[in-house]
């Protein structure tokens, strides 16, 4: 079975939110290739080491291969970052929930 590209870009690539992750990749390979760090076609990814593409500071920007920043990606456990009003809202949650529990 082939791959549908054109399915795959009305599911997800048309995404808002991904087109915008998109151009903050794009935005972050520019930069690199401004400092000489990456070229066109040199097979080299523009690696976020935080996983965050919205930063795009040079300690967070490395140069690895596609092959290890892919499979690093994939094989990789991300934490989950956790803002005050999200904890707030897991606490309320579990709070309610042993209240119940208890009646």
């Amino acid at each position: 079975m082939s791959r549908d590209y054109k399915k795959e870009y009305e599911n997800y690539q048309s995404d808002p939110k991904q087109k915008k992750r998109r151009a903050q990749r794009n935005k972050s390979r520019r930069k690199m290739e401004k400092l000489g760090k990456v070229k066109k076609g040199d097979g080299k990814d523009v690696h976020h080491r935080n996983h965050d593409t919205d930063d795009d500071s040079a300690s967070n920007l490395a140069v690895t291969t596609q092959s290890k920043n892919r499979s690093k990606n994939k094989n990789e456990t991300k934490t989950v970052k956790l803002t005050k009003s999200k904890l707030r809202e897991i606490i309320r949650e579990e709070i309610k929930r042993l209240t119940e529990s208890s009646k």
